[in-house]
C-alpha cells in the first residue's frame, strides 16, 4: 500500500535559505510552491501571499507596472522551454505594486515523483555602468551574482538524486565548459582505495570519458605535500600545473597525475577536497588545456563550495545505497523458497519500489501442512520501508505458526490472526489472502480460501478463460473489528494458472481499481498457453507496474491431462 506523499520535496526550505538573495521555486503550471525570506524581504510580500500564486501573473511587470503578455516575457519563454535562462532589465511588482528593476536567473528544478519544477533566483540590478570595474579579475571568479545562481543550480541538482553515477555526471555539466574544459573526479571508496572515477573533456558543449585515464590509483601517502595527496586527506585546496608533477615523484599517485597532465595538456588546474560530514570522499579537479587564463588562488572559494556541495550529495546516495544493500539482504532472507509440491508448477516474483528502501510490506508465502495440503498466501502491509518489512516478517511468522499448529479453515485461521496483529505485532493494517491446496481423491485440485481486504486472485484456464475469484471476501486485518469471515472454495479446471498479486500490480495514477484488474485479466488471458515461467515474466512487462509500491506476485500451475485420463 502506497502511503501519501509529500507535494514538495524535504530539505527544500533550507536550500533556498542557502542561497542568501531571493529565491523561489514554481511548479510545471508556474505557481509557486516555494520562497525563502530574502524574496520576502525583496518583493515586499509574505510567503502566504506567493504561494500557490502563478509567478507570471503576480510578479512579472513592464517598466511602468503595467501587466505583461507573456508572448513579451522572457522568463515566461525560458520557463516553458525548461532550460536555464538569465535575464537583466526586468520587472517584478512588489507588495506596493511599484514596479522593481530585477536580474534574474532560472534553472530546471526535480520536485520529486516524475515532477518537473523550476527555481528562480533573483536580486535588484548592480549599479549602472560607469562604476569603475576592476581591470582583471580571475577567470573562473564570477560576480556575486553568477556565484549565487551557480551555487543553488549545483545544490538543486546535485540533491535531487541518490544515484552516485547521476550526480557525478549532473556535476560534469555544471562546471564544463563554464569554469573549464577538463573534470577529474577521484573517489575515496568505502575500502579506503582511491578510483580515478571521471575524466570528462569539454569540447563545446559536448562531454566526452576519457576511460583510458580512469581506474584505480595508487595510495595515498600520509605526509605527502602534493596537492591531490593533500585534497584526498582532506587538508586544503591547491592549484596546480604540469610544472608541480615534474620532479622526482614521492609516491605512485604523483606518478598517475603526471601523466594525466601529459595527457590531457592541462597547462592550470584547481584541486580541491570533496568533504562529505563524517569523512573525505574524494577530490574534484578542474582543469584547463584549451581554455585561456589560468587559475589563481582567488577561483579557489567557489571551487571548494562546489565540491563541498557534490559531497554532500554524494553522502546521502552513499547512505542510501548501504541502506538499500541491508534493505536488499533482508528481502533475500525474508521472501521464502517455494517448497517443492508433487504435480504443481509454482514461480515467484517480487519487484520493490525502486524510490523506496527495496523491501516492504508486500509478500507471498507457500508452505506444506501436516495433513498434506498446501498453504499459499499473499499479503501487503502498510507502507513499503525496512519498518513495513519487519511487520510483514512478524504476521507472516505468526501466520505460519497458526497455519501449521491449527486444523481448520482459512477463514478460522485468519480470525486468530487479526486478533494477534494489534497486540503481539507493530503492524497497524494489512491485507491477506490465504488458501488451502489439496488434492482430491479423483486427482483433482480443490481450492480453499478466505481474502481479508485483498485485491482477488486471479483464475485462468488453459483455454484463455480468466475470471476473479471475488468470494470469501473479509475486511482487512488491524481495524479492531471481529465481525465472522467467510471461506469460500474451488475445484480448479485441468491445467489452469492461479495468479496471486499485491495492489502495486494493478494501481497506477490515473487509472481507476476496476481499470487495473481489467488490464490484468486481459494480459493473463492472452498469455494462458505460456510456459509459466514465461507466463510471469511477460504479465509483469505487460501490466507495467507503475513502481510506485512494491510487487509480490506468485502463479501457480496445476497439471494437464487427456479427458477421460488421470495425470
Amino acid at each position: 500500500m502506497t502511503e501519501p506523499g509529500n507535494t514538495v520535496p524535504c530539505g527544500l526550505g533550507p536550500a533556498l535559505e542557502a542561497i542568501g538573495t531571493g529565491a523561489y521555486v514554481a511548479d510545471e503550471q508556474g505557481c509557486i510552491v516555494a520562497v525563502n525570506s530574502a524574496a520576502e524581504r525583496l518583493l515586499g510580500r509574505p510567503a502566504a501571499g506567493l504561494l500557490g500564486q502563478d509567478a507570471h501573473d503576480l510578479l512579472h511587470r513592464g517598466p511602468h507596472g503595467e501587466p505583461l503578455p507573456t508572448t513579451q516575457c522572457g522568463m515566461r519563454q525560458a520557463f516553458h522551454a525548461g532550460t536555464p535562462a538569465h535575464g537583466d532589465g526586468d520587472y517584478f511588482a512588489g507588495g506596493d505594486g511599484a514596479p522593481m528593476p530585477v536580474s534574474w536567473t532560472i534553472t530546471p528544478y526535480d520536485l520529486g515523483e516524475g515532477r518537473a519544477g523550476t527555481l528562480v533566483v533573483f536580486h535588484p540590478p548592480r549599479p549602472a555602468p560607469g562604476a569603475e570595474e576592476p581591470p582583471e579579475r580571475p577567470a573562473a571568479t564570477l560576480t556575486d551574482f553568477e556565484r549565487l545562481a551557480l551555487l543553488a543550480e549545483t545544490t538543486t541538482r546535485l540533491t535531487s538524486s541518490l544515484e552516485t553515477e547521476e550526480i557525478l555526471n549532473r556535476l560534469t555539466s555544471l562546471v564544463l565548459p563554464r569554469l573549464a574544459d577538463w573534470v577529474v573526479i577521484d573517489l575515496i571508496t568505502e575500502r579506503d582505495e582511491v578510483w580515478r572515477t571521471a575524466v570528462v573533456q569539454a569540447d563545446g558543449d559536448t562531454l566526452t570519458h576519457q576511460e583510458d585515464l580512469e581506474g584505480p590509483m595508487p595510495p595515498v601517502p600520509e605526509e605527502s605535500p602534493m596537492p591531490l595527496s593533500r585534497a584526498l586527506r582532506g587538508v586544503a585546496s591547491a592549484l596546480a600545473g604540469p610544472e608541480t608533477y615534474q620532479g622526482p615523484p614521492d609516491a605512485g599517485i604523483a606518478v598517475e597525475q603526471r601523466r594525466l597532465f601529459e595527457a590531457t595538456g592541462i597547462h592550470s588546474a584547481a584541486i580541491a577536497p570533496m568533504r562529505g560530514t563524517r569523512e573525505v570522499l574524494g577530490a574534484l579537479t578542474l582543469g584547463r588545456a584549451k581554455q585561456q587564463g589560468r587559475f589563481t588562488t582567488a577561483d579557489l572559494p567557489l571551487i571548494e563550495d562546489i565540491a563541498r556541495r557534490a559531497a554532500l550529495a554524494l553522502d546521502n546516495a552513499r547512505l542510501f545505497q548501504r541502506q538499500r544493500a541491508v534493505a536488499e539482504t533482508m528481502q533475500n532472507h525474508l521472501l521464502p523458497q517455494m517448497p517443492p509440491v508433487p504435480g504443481l508448477q509454482m514461480t515467484v516474483r517480487y519487484l520493490p519500489a525502486p524510490d523506496a528502501s527495496q523491501v516492504g510490506g508486500d509478500w507471498y508465502d507457500a508452505f506444506n501442512l501436516p495433513d498434506g495440503a498446501t498453504a499459499l498466501a499473499v499479503g501487503d502491509v502498510l507502507g513499503h520501508d525496512l519498518e513495513a518489512a519487519a511487520g510483514m516478517a512478524q504476521l507472516r511468522n505468526i501466520l505460519r505458526a497458526y497455519a501449521w499448529s491449527q486444523q481448520e479453515p482459512p477463514s478460522r485461521i485468519v480470525e486468530r490472526l487479526d486478533e494477534a496483529v494489534t497486540s503481539i505485532t507493530d503492524v497497524a493494517m494489512a491485507t491477506l489472502v490465504l488458501c488451502r491446496l489439496v488434492r482430491t481423491d479423483d486427482d483433482r485440485w480443490e481450492l480453499s480460501w478466505t481474502n481479508a481486504g485483498h485485491p482477488p486472485p486471479l483464475l485462468v484456464t488453459r483455454d484463455g478463460v480468466a475470471e476473479y475469484l471475488t468470494d470469501g471476501h473479509g475486511i482487512l486485518l488491524g481495524t479492531g473489528l471481529r465481525a465472522p469471515r467467510p471461506d469460500a472454495a474451488v475445484v480448479l479446471p485441468p491445467g489452469c494458472t492461479l495468479v496471486f498479486y499485491t495492489d502495486g500490480l494493478i494501481e497506477a495514477p490515473g487509472r481507476t481499481l476496476d481499470e487495473g484488474l481489467e488490464r490484468l485479466r486481459q494480459h493473463a488471458a492472452a498469455l494462458a498457453h505460456r510456459l509459466l515461467p514465461s507466463f510471469t515474466d511477460q504479465l509483469l512487462r505487460r501490466t507495467e507496474p507503475p513502481g510506485l509500491d512494491d510487487v509480490a506476485l506468485l502463479a501457480l500451475r496445476v497439471p494437464s491431462w487427456p479427458a477421460g485420463s488421470r495425470s
